[in-house]
This record gives structure tokens, sequence and C-alpha cells, in this order.
């Protein structure tokens, strides 16, 4: 595995940046509507007598530190990264047992690392062609001092595989226990592309609804999308 000391942090101040995600559960008022954090457990033991089924919709609250939790519009795009996770559900920089907040710099290299995961789903599930999924558009604004990947170092090889992501979970899980804040790197998916990988929801903010959208599968790959307020299809390259 990398040092993780050898790994330099860069400034990361990207406005605008894009994260998509699937639909299919809306934010959670909580985060939305009560503006201290610090409030959120009491209330939570307070609604857990009525509703048994909240901690499934806030996920595990005690994964976020109380200094690093946000609030007010937008904040459950922020907070759900954190709150849900599993062992289940790995991702390039984690194996599961941490969030990890994952955007683009730009529009097309979330659209092309969410269009390859899909894809990925719909192969293993073997689903039929057609139009599939509802997803949603986050634009926010990231403002950290990340550990630095996107250089010519060969070391950094492993940790850019398109499909093995072992060293970079281990390096990873190495950062995060090191209290470092994420990772700037190279998107696998869109040439000349980045990506972020936030450890704490504190580090993005203004986070807004952009656009939804339709993937089509073909059986074989997504070779569609579809903006569905406007109706307008683009194909993919």
């Amino acid at each position: 595995m990398i040092d993780p000391k050898s790994v330099t942090r860069a400034p990361v101040q990207w406005p605008d940046a894009v994260r998509i995600i699937r639909s299919i559960h809306p934010p959670f008022d909580l985060f939305e509507d009560i503006a201290d954090p610090g409030d959120w457990p009491l209330l939570i033991a307070a609604e857990q007598k009525t509703n048994p089924r909240l901690m499934d919709s806030i996920g595990n609250l005690d994964l976020v530190p109380p200094e690093r939790r946000v609030s007010g519009p937008g904040a459950s795009y922020l907070m759900a990264p954190f709150t849900h996770v599993s062992t289940d559900r790995p991702s390039r920089f984690s194996d599961g047992r941490f969030g990890v907040f994952y955007a683009g710099r730009a529009f097309e290299v979330a659209l092309f690392e969410t269009i390859h995961h899909h894809g990925n789903f719909m192969a293993a599930t073997d689903e039929a062609p057609g139009w599939t999924s509802q997803f949603r558009e986050i634009v926010l604004d990231i403002d950290a001092s990340l550990h630095d990947l996107r250089g010519a170092d060969k070391a950094f090889a492993p940790l850019r595989d398109p499909d093995e992501y072992s060293s970079a979970q281990a390096l990873g899980g190495a950062l995060h226990a090191g209290k470092s804040d994420g990772i700037v790197f190279p998107s696998t998916r869109f040439s000349s592309g980045e990506c972020a990988g936030l450890f704490y929801p504190d580090l993005a903010a203004n986070p807004r609804q952009g656009r939804h959208l339709d993937y089509h599968w073909n059986g074989a790959r997504v070779d569609y999308y579809r903006d569905a307020g406007s109706g307008e299809v683009w194909r993919v390259g």
C-alpha cells in the first residue's frame, strides 16, 4: 500500500461540482428543517417512540461527528452518504465501513461515473432493455484540502484501476483513520475529468436540485440519457 504520508494535499475549490444520485428516496426533513445539529439526537429519540421506521430514513447518525454535521436546505443530500453505509456497498475508497461523498468537477464526469455503475447493476441483474431508473443531479460547491492523486506518480496507478478497488480502499481507509478530509483523483470513466471523494459532509455547501435524468439500457450498456424535464435525449459516446 502507498504510504499515506507520501500523498500531499491540495486545495480544491470547485463551484458547481456535480453529484448524480438515484431519485428513489426523497430528502429527510430533519436535516433540512432543524438548524442546530446538536438538537438532532434528542429529536430522533423522541420521534422513535411513535415512528419506528425513522432510522431507516436517517441512517446511523453516529457515523458523523457532531461538529461535522450539516443542516439547512439540501442538507440531506450531504448527510445521506455518511449515515447510510454498508459493507455490502463498498466504493473505490471505502470498504463500506465509512461513507464517502463522491462528486465530479463537471456534469459529464458525474454522468459517466454513474452510467458505468448503473450499467454494471443492469448487467448483473439481467435487466430487459428500456428506459430505466430516475436520477437527480445535485449541484454543489466544494471547498476543501484533499489528498491529491492526480499526479503522474506511477505508484498511483493501482489506485486508478477501473475495476479493482482493493489498493484504493486500503489507502482510503488509512487516510480516513488519519482524519483526512478526503481525496481528489482523476476520473476513470471520463477522460481528463476529476472527482472528489469527501470524508465529511461539511466540506460541501449550497447543494441544490438540478435536472432529473433517465438512462436507457440497451441490454448491454447505457446508450442514451434523457433530461426528464425537457424530454431531450442524448447519445452516450
